[in-house]
């Protein structure tokens, strides 16, 4: 039997949300499992290294990919250019690895409509208040950064009714949790299981 391939799960969801959060838990309990690395035409930072945070690009390498088609989705933000690269995702899926893309709300209806697949997931805060409250506490935004971000989570929420899965994120244990259970379900449905039972019919 040939090896299954793996899940594509696009999640999205407003600033402060816990969407990085959770998949740095997820990543360390649910087996299997990895995050989409973008590719970027800015300068490391720090430590990283390239093909772990980011395929590090030159500007032109980065234009003559554009052109090429090999990005699902890309944009420029802050003089440098950020895409997803549509090779390394379908790589890891055809190896039947569970690939995650933290995405917004725009660049996940491109990706499922490009791909013709993916679980879309949407992380909600309890509350505004709550997710005014985690902006707040991370104090890396000023009051203007803050407000701007919140009058962008309203619209992000409106959102939600086009994914296949809410997780509201009270806990990030709970939330992995229920991430988890969202992909045993996914696994277990007819259509990606058929092969098992036509070849034991034959």
């Amino acid at each position: 039997m040939k090896q299954k391939r793996g899940q594509l799960i696009i999640l999205s969801g407003p600033s402060g949300a816990g969407k990085g959060t959770i998949c740095e838990a997820a990543l360390n309990t649910i087996p299997n499992l990895r995050v989409s690395i973008s590719a970027t035409t800015r300068m490391p930072r720090g430590k990283e290294q390239n093909g772990v945070e980011y395929f590090f690009l030159s500007e032109e390498t980065f234009r003559e990919k554009i052109e090429e088609g090999a990005f699902l989705e890309y944009a420029k933000v802050h003089d440098h250019y950020y895409g997803t690269p549509k090779a390394h995702i379908v790589q890891m899926l055809d190896e039947g690895v569970n690939v995650i893309l933290e995405i917004d709300v725009q660049g996940a209806a491109q990706i499922k409509e490009q791909m013709g697949y993916g679980i879309t997931i949407f992380i909600a805060p309890p509350s505004l208040s709550e997710l005014k409250e985690r902006l707040v506490d991370r104090k890396t935004d000023s009051f203007e950064q803050i407000a701007l971000r919140m009058k962008n989570a309203q619209l992000e929420l409106k959102q939600a009714q086009n994914y296949d899965y809410i997780i509201v994120n009270r806990t990030v244990d709970r939330a992995v949790s229920d991430l988890a259970a969202i992909l045993r379900a996914e696994q277990c449905r007819s259509l990606n299981n058929l092969e098992i039972i036509q070849e034991m019919l034959m």
